[in-house]
């Protein structure tokens, strides 16, 4: 029998640590100065998500939405496991996989099958499925002549190929990703959009961060609008963006 696959936020809160220096003015002393250089920064603790919750089941397509600086990519970040919360509860069912940074984990002294097997390990695969992936990561890339040159000779648009193909190289249950690949060479774009279709619809749940309002009323059937770490909005897409356009406008109050 198959598993419920879920993704539950329940009043999530995140404070990470900031650091700021205490500012002098030029006509300070050259020793003050010095001696201001030479000061340890004071640690503060920000506030950069609170109390933020959701319910999601099989079938749900989340759209987060916000101002630059709202804390999307924060969340997302927390969603798949990179930053543990401060308060609340993040309880998952099923196989996560995210579309963020996609050079995130890269070795740049690695050879390409070597980064390949590394980041396949560290996305969960077993040794044995990472290496039976290699020639389909490869020959999606188009780096299929470039399997032992190490990392650092790669452009940035191979670079980018390659951590696209490894990261959709398998099907996860849960896909949390920011935007929709949408750059780099014409060919490999429409390739890699028809991949991602096929990962959007064959994924349980799907959480998407974008600007895109087209793409998101389209894909998605549930929404967040966040602002300043907090869930100002939550309903259906049409729902958030008619509100999301309001606060763009100048029109709602925080």
């Amino acid at each position: 029998m198959k598993n419920e696959v879920f993704l539950r936020a329940k009043g999530i809160g995140l404070d990470l640590p900031t650091y700021t220096q205490e500012q002098r003015t030029i006509k300070a002393s050259l020793s003050v100065l010095l001696q201001a250089a030479f000061q340890p920064p004071k640690r503060k603790m920000r506030t950069t998500l609170d109390d933020v919750s959701f319910d999601l089941g099989a079938g749900d397509r989340l759209a987060i939405v916000g101002r630059n600086g709202a804390g999307k990519s924060t969340l997302l970040k927390v969603l798949v496991g990179a930053y543990p919360p401060t308060r609340g509860v993040l309880e998952v069912s099923g196989a996560r996989q995210a579309l963020l940074n996609l050079s995130l984990g890269f070795n740049q002294e690695a050879t390409l099958i070597e980064n390949i097997l590394l980041r396949g390990i560290a996305m969960g695969l077993k040794a044995k499925e990472a290496h039976a992936i290699v020639d389909e990561v490869l020959d999606f890339a188009e780096l299929t002549n470039k399997t032992g040159d190490r990392l650092r000779t790669l452009s940035s648009g191979q670079r980018m190929r390659l951590g696209f193909a490894l990261a959709t190289a398998v099907q996860h249950e849960i896909l949390i990703m920011d935007e929709w690949i949408g750059t780099g060479d014409a060919g490999f774009v429409q390739k890699a959009q028809e991949r991602m279709r096929v990962r959007v619809d064959s994924a349980e749940i799907v959480v998407l961060a974008s600007h895109n309002f087209a793409l998101m009323e389209n894909v998605c059937n549930k929404a967040i609008l966040l602002e300043d770490g907090e869930v100002y909005r939550a309903g259906t897409v049409a729902e958030v963006l008619a509100d999301f356009r309001l606060l763009l406008q100048g029109q709602a109050h925080v």
